[in-house]
């Protein structure tokens, strides 16, 4: 059986001597809590901040407003943003950034339920994706935990 991709990251991680930081919005939490489930996890994991209102995501992880205003809380901008800070405010090698509408509610036709952006920051630039997942709250958030986890590790490969 396949190691989870949390483990591979944490292992990963110990061997360069570096940090990670998360700044997670509709995953809620879930990305630290895989990251944290790993035994020896504070070995290279700083901490993260659920940055789940635009406020938070403001005066936590140094969202500009006016990004927020002009292109929304979910949003390529806002996810590079949210990756930026966690790395700053952990003062991390590495950091990942999502925003994105989980559901039922909150989606348009321009953002849909299910849309997720997310960002990889790290010394060697910042890496955003966009994705749209499908089924229920969970599922998706499910998705998107699991997407940025599989984001990060690429990177550090």
């Amino acid at each position: 059986m396949e190691e989870a991709v949390e483990v591979r990251i944490g292992k990963r991680l110990v061997e360069l001597g570096q940090w990670v930081a998360t700044g997670e919005s509709c995953t809620g939490g879930l990305i630290a809590h895989r990251i944290t489930n790993v035994a020896g996890a504070s070995a290279y994991y700083r901490g993260g901040v659920v940055a789940y209102s635009n406020e938070a995501k403001v005066r936590l992880l140094g969202v500009r407003e006016a990004d927020i205003a002009r292109w929304g809380a979910v949003s390529e901008t806002v996810a590079r943003q949210m990756a930026e800070g966690a790395r700053a405010r952990f003062e991390a090698d590495w950091a990942l950034g999502v925003t994105g509408i989980a559901g039922p509610t909150g989606g348009t036709s321009e953002k849909p339920v299910g849309l997720v952006y997310m960002a990889v920051a790290g010394k060697d630039g910042l890496f955003v994706t966009r994705h749209l997942f499908s089924g229920t709250r969970d599922e998706i958030k499910e998705q998107g935990a699991s997407r940025a986890l599989a984001l990060l590790w690429e990177r550090l490969r």
